[in-house]
């Protein structure tokens, strides 16, 4: 019989080899992907985010888990698309124009990822017409932005704009990054701002409701 606790155990300590085989294993015995997805893959990440919000973990740990997770999303996903399973919404993520810090970008998208959703990752140095151009072609809920530099935190302003102008109707903005608060949220009419990587996937669960 499948183990789904000993492959959330294996994410959650970082073991891509043991994740991989208990996918593997899951399937082989007859479970339905989504049900891996949700009570193996997704609880791990989550309880792996909820032990960073509490610093119970770190960086560092988050990162592991989330490779693992990665690893194992590659053997379950082929198997989730034959069965007609759906993310739980799309997200374009990106670093705003001029900030190439990825750091807290790449954490946040592979914690979405793990979280069940899809995510486009534009990189860095984003323009807000790339933003804008991949939240209509993905038909994305959410874009996510980030600005590491208080030098770059107006270009945040810039892609709200292009997308309350010319992006598809109901995409919201969430915005992150080390200078960024609350209150610069509300003065540009982001939707919302997570100030870690957990709150990020809590966040866009909230948006897309």
């Amino acid at each position: 019989m499948a183990d789904l606790q000993a492959m959330a155990d294996a994410v959650e300590r970082g073991d891509r080899d043991a994740a991989v085989q208990t996918v593997q294993d899951a399937l082989a015995a007859g479970l339905e992907p989504e049900q891996i997805l949700n009570e193996g893959l997704i609880s791990a990440m989550s309880s792996v985010g909820e032990k960073f919000r509490n610093n119970e973990v770190f960086i560092p740990e988050v990162l592991i888990a989330a490779r693992a997770m990665n690893s194992a999303m590659g053997i379950l996903e082929p198997k989730l698309v034959e069965t007609g399973v759906e993310p739980r919404g799309k997200v374009v993520i990106g670093t705003v124009k001029q900030d190439l810090h990825d750091i807290g970008k790449n954490l946040v998208a592979m914690m979405l990822k793990g979280g069940g959703f899809k995510v486009i990752d534009l990189g860095v140095d984003v323009e807000p017409e790339k933003f804008v151009e991949a939240a209509k072609g993905e038909q994305a809920q959410v874009v996510a932005i980030s600005a590491l530099l208080t030098t770059t935190m107006p270009n945040m302003r810039a892609v709200v704009d292009a997308l309350q102008e010319a992006g598809p109707d109901g995409v919201r903005v969430m915005i992150g990054g080390a200078p960024v608060t609350q209150a610069y949220a509300d003065e540009i009419g982001a939707a919302g701002y997570a100030p870690d990587a957990g709150s990020a996937v809590d966040l866009v669960t909230d948006l897309i409701q």
